[in-house]
């Protein structure tokens, strides 16, 4: 049952992960051109975007790449690597604990030490990404009421995200792709998303700010709440009261640091017709700013009254030792002062065993965005970005994992950095 397996989950596991970064170019691409003069945002500083009352000075293709291979070192393109090095050295420890207090009543908890949620090269930390409490009424499945800090419901990459599970190193691009949305500050214009999401001549190869942005889903979304998951028949349901947005930082999860005056709802509707296909459909809506974000709200307004809201669907197929993955999600941004901001994405995923113990996998992401009113036109407020990875591993017995992987992306963006990651992986279960 839902959100987290029922099956049997190693108490300890140890992850090495090295990745290197590969900061790529800084060459021209499309992009939207700004309109003349020096617009509005530019006369207000904050650090999600430089302002420097204009455009900014005129620069050589050369100092251009230097530049974004500099920015790329400070700040890896997606949320998943936070480095200013191209090589990332990340041992994780991670602890489970499976409690049966009664055949009824069940405890989860995840604990982790590692050098953050998100690889950084910072020190490192100890944590507990989830904990909860499980009541099941009855002597089946066919209800289960769960309370603490745990995955979301939504989609089918959560029941499988963890490193012995996912045939990857790295999540698929919409749970890691970063947007232009900012959840600590609202826009006081259409340029402000444009200059935060890297848009067209908009575009600074700084991208620094990138603990500002947000992604569609930020990982598997441990935040707080309550939820309620079943099965009937061929049928399963799970439900969701979350503290904060699928969007949401990993530090927005804990109910001591964002509390639920401005809850999530999502959920998921998934049908089994046979052992092969699985296929589901999900939805969330709530608040995705955080308190902070407060005081830059329209006069009148609320964190409330801007909302992400987001309609996914979901299918698994397995055949003898082939797999196959795919999610689809259509998400919007209720946007202050600049209106709907609409994306979607969708990754197809396929994982096939060639020898009892060796695996590869291949997976093919993208994010595409929509338009947003911007005077008497429609311009685009993102990059769209396409991304392959391929990924070989191998079991060396029931508790030894290795895997590599290595990731290609293109963004149709003004500075194209940060285009290949490479990374191995090792898991030790114990």
């Amino acid at each position: 049952s839902r959100p987290f397996q029922s099956v049997a989950r190693p108490m300890r596991a140890l992850v090495v992960d090295p990745t290197l970064i590969d900061p790529g170019s800084g060459g021209r691409g499309r992009g939207r051109r700004r309109r003349a003069g020096t617009p509005r945002s530019a006369r207000r500083r904050h650090p999600l975007g430089r302002r420097s009352g204009g455009r900014a000075p005129p620069q050589t293709a050369a100092q251009a790449s230097l530049r974004a291979q500099e920015a790329c070192r400070r700040a890896g393109r997606s949320r998943s690597v936070r480095s200013d090095r191209d090589f990332l050295f990340n041992p994780r420890l991670t602890l489970f604990l499976d409690a049966n207090f009664t055949s009824h009543l069940k405890l989860f908890v995840q604990a982790r030490a590692d050098r953050g949620f998100d690889p950084s090269d910072e020190g490192m930390q100890v944590r507990l990404d989830e904990y909860l409490l499980r009541y099941t009424p009855l002597d089946d499945s066919r209800i289960n009421i769960q309370i603490g800090k745990f995955g979301t419901v939504v989609g089918n990459w959560v029941p499988r995200h963890y490193s012995w599970e996912n045939p990857f190193i790295t999540a698929p691009l919409p749970y890691e792709n970063l947007t232009g949305i900012s959840d600590s500050m609202a826009p006081d214009e259409v340029d402000d998303l444009l200059t935060w999401g890297h848009v067209g001549e908009y575009a600074t190869p700084d991208y620094s700010n990138n603990y500002l942005r947000t992604p569609i889903i930020w990982g598997p979304s441990y935040a707080s709440g309550v939820a309620i998951t079943g099965a009937l028949g061929k049928f399963d349901y799970a439900a969701e009261m979350k503290n904060s947005s699928l969007s949401s930082r990993p530090e927005s999860w804990d109910a001591t640091q964002v509390g639920f005056d401005h809850p999530t709802f999502s959920g998921r509707l998934g049908f089994h017709p046979n052992e092969m296909w699985n296929v589901g459909v999900s939805a969330s809506a709530g608040p995705y700013l955080l308190p902070v974000a407060a005081p830059t709200l329209p006069p009148g307004n609320s964190i409330g009254d801007y909302r992400e809201l987001l309609l996914a669907q979901d299918v698994s197929f397995a055949w003898h030792h082939f797999e196959l993955w795919a999610e689809f999600f259509e998400t919007r941004f209720q946007v202050p002062n600049v209106g709907n901001a609409d994306t979607f994405a969708y990754y197809v995923e396929a994982k096939y065993k060639i020898t009892p113990q060796l695996f590869c996998a291949l997976r093919w992401n993208q994010q595409l965005y929509g338009t947003v009113p911007d005077d008497d036109e429609q311009v685009q407020w993102g990059n769209d970005i396409w991304r392959v990875d391929a990924a070989l591993g191998y079991r060396f017995n029931n508790n030894i994992q290795a895997k590599v992987q290595h990731s290609y992306n293109c963004e149709d963006a003004v500075y194209l950095i940060g285009k290949n990651l490479a990374a191995v992986q090792l898991t030790i279960k114990f």
